[in-house]
């Protein structure tokens, strides 16, 4: 049983704060995020939320791969796995950020980040189990594309994150 749950949870697992922030994006998309503009070149709304789901599930396997090859939380193993744990907090972190603050700049931050461990956790991963490093590529492209429509909307709606600044600030006084 064991044999089966491990690499089941830790699959899932990721997908957990996905799905927490979905309730965000569907609450913000229409009154928010539809009002900016975007490149012409990116991907549509409706491919998000099964690649998302791709993504998680094969980085989740990834860790579990790892976790078994790496004889548990020992040495380098440990290291891979912190650097994949907190890749997945700043990952999770960025849809409030984005779509609940709205605060374009900030999520940039948070996504340079979340590529930053992500790569770091793919090759450590690779180290330790060569699938595993493999199964964490097409997340890193991945990044890269949501990186770059990440920047590209910062960059083309410089007065919606002036506003959302101006908003915060005149709240405070």
């Amino acid at each position: 049983m064991a044999q089966i749950l491990a690499p089941l949870i830790l699959t899932i697992l990721p997908n957990i704060g996905g799905i927490a922030g979905s309730f965000i994006v569907k609450n913000n998309m229409k009154s928010w995020y539809d009002t900016l503009k975007k490149p012409n070149l990116r991907p549509p709304k409706w491919a998000f939320a099964p690649v998302w789901t791709t993504l998680y599930c094969l980085m989740g396997y990834a860790s579990y791969l790892v976790y078994e090859s790496g004889n548990g939380l020992n040495g380098v193993t440990a290291i891979s796995i912190s650097v994949y744990g907190i890749n997945i907090i700043a990952n999770w972190l960025w849809t409030p950020i984005f779509f609940g603050k709205k605060d374009i700049k900030l999520s940039f931050y948070d996504i340079l980040l979340v590529d930053i461990t992500a790569i770091g956790a793919a090759v450590l991963f690779y180290r330790i189990n060569t699938i595993a490093g493999y199964l964490m590529i097409p997340y890193c492209l991945w990044q890269g594309v949501a990186t770059l429509l990440n920047y590209s909307i910062w960059v083309l709606n410089p007065s919606k994150t002036a506003s959302v600044r101006k908003h915060k600030n005149s709240k405070r006084k």
